[in-house]
């Protein structure tokens, strides 16, 4: 079973092809895949490229066809390290766009959609394929998007309590839930002590992705992320898309924003009806073949 490791700022996932990867996958395989000490070691798994015919799409399958010219659509499923399934995930899209470039299925500067359980994400790999610029659609503030379990309306600066601190926090959805908590000073071990409790909230019935968030000016954010189902994560690109979106509409900074993450740095442009561009940079990693005592 072949297998392809990419990193964008350290957030690393594994790409299976459905063509060389045959075996479902099942939470407990992907946990196995994913363990850093016992498997390959990544924050996810990429399972794609799929097609509407594939059993594996049928989850999206209503989207896999592009309304204007019924051309059939590229899809991928993301899975988290915890054998969960996420909607949608900045870097995994742009790493799983790499991998499309490296087979030859798109190229370089050719603009194409790729559909994911979150939506349907406009991609473009550059020209020396080291960066990939993504649409990653419509930040919403709005409780029953989101969801949330208590609240109406915009989730903007209510509060929200986990273990002996009550946090000042706004909800917001890209696809994916995330709870963005602004912080003076951001502190490593708070994040991972309380994120679990975060993540796990009963405000948030699907569990959610947490950031910690400090303004560094009106250009630059820096963030700490707790990823739903992965845990401390050196970088993630949805958590810095609706932190960006999240900062734009509390007025706290500019259209076009640097987010600052462990792992580097993604540049993110906020619309006015905050629709979100980013680009970063992706690493091929390794290519190989999984043991069949890993599969088993």
């Amino acid at each position: 079973m072949i297998f392809h490791k990419y990193h964008a700022l350290g957030n690393d996932y594994i790409v299976l092809d459905p063509n060389t990867f045959t075996m479902d996958l099942k939470p407990d395989r992907i946990r196995n895949i994913c363990d850093r000490h016992f498997g390959l070691g990544a924050d996810g798994i990429l399972f794609g490229p799929l097609q509407p015919s594939s059993p594996s799409f049928s989850k999206v399958k209503e989207l896999a066809f592009n309304e204007k010219d019924e051309k059939p659509l590229c899809g991928v499923r993301i899975f988290n390290p915890d054998g969960s399934e996420a909607e949608k995930s900045g870097n995994g899209v742009r790493i799983f766009c790499r991998y499309l470039y490296d087979i030859n299925r798109i190229s370089a500067d050719e603009p194409f959609q790729l559909v994911t359980l979150g939506g349907e994400v406009g991609c473009r790999v550059s020209q020396n394929a080291n960066e990939v610029a993504v649409e990653m659609g419509h930040v919403s503030f709005n409780a029953d998007d989101i969801p949330v379990s208590e609240g109406k309306g915009e989730i903007l600066n209510d509060t929200i309590t986990a273990g002996n601190y009550t946090y000042t926090y706004s909800a917001a959805t890209i696809g994916n839930p995330h709870c963005i908590i602004l912080k003076d000073e951001l502190s490593v071990e708070e994040l991972k002590n309380n994120g679990p409790l975060l993540e796990n909230h009963i405000q948030f019935p699907n569990r959610t992705n947490v950031q910690f968030m400090q303004i560094l000016d009106r250009q630059n954010l820096q963030i700490e992320i707790w990823e739903r189902g992965a845990g401390y994560t050196l970088a993630s690109g949805s958590s810095a898309s609706a932190c960006a979106a999240t900062a734009r509409k509390l007025g706290l900074c500019e259209r076009h924003v640097t987010v600052h993450m462990p792992g580097g740095t993604l540049d993110i442009e906020i619309s006015d009806d905050y629709h979100i561009n980013l680009k970063g940079p992706v690493t091929a990693v390794a290519s190989g073949t999984l043991s069949s005592e890993m599969t088993g």
